[in-house]
């Protein structure tokens, strides 16, 4: 009986450890998403959004499985919101609107598969980012 508690207590001791782990690497990876849109908006740069968030989603995605889920979960509510108030504030057309979104999703995807984010920064960035 002793051994059967025993181990019962040390599957709740490593799995807090591993819930505490993933909730740590998610909490750092909102922080790499947070910093990647900060750039963006800094270097307010045409023609950088997808390299941005292929940079976001790697950075996040190196983090492990945690990083990689807040940069799904939050890169999913951005394009979901993006989709709410694009077409009012930007003009665009549902099919514009569709199309921005599939590319925004390509480069989130590939910087979380742990791609090169540099497939996708535009010439002349500064090197800053």
């Amino acid at each position: 009986m002793k051994l059967f508690t025993g181990l019962i207590l040390c599957s709740l001791v490593l799995g807090a450890h591993g819930l505490l782990s993933f909730l740590g690497e998610a909490f750092e990876g909102a922080k790499d998403m947070w910093r990647a849109y900060s750039d963006m908006r800094e270097a307010n740069y045409k023609g950088a959004d997808k390299y941005f968030h292929a940079r976001g989603n790697y950075d996040a995605a190196q983090r492990g499985p945690g990083g990689a889920w807040a940069a799904k979960v939050i890169s999913d509510a951005r394009e979901t919101i993006q989709g709410i108030t694009d077409p009012l504030f930007k003009g665009m057309t549902r099919e514009e609107l569709r199309e921005d979104t599939k590319a925004d999703q390509f480069a989130n995807e590939w910087g979380r598969s742990g791609k090169d984010p540099n497939h996708f920064r535009p010439p002349g960035l500064p090197d800053k980012y």
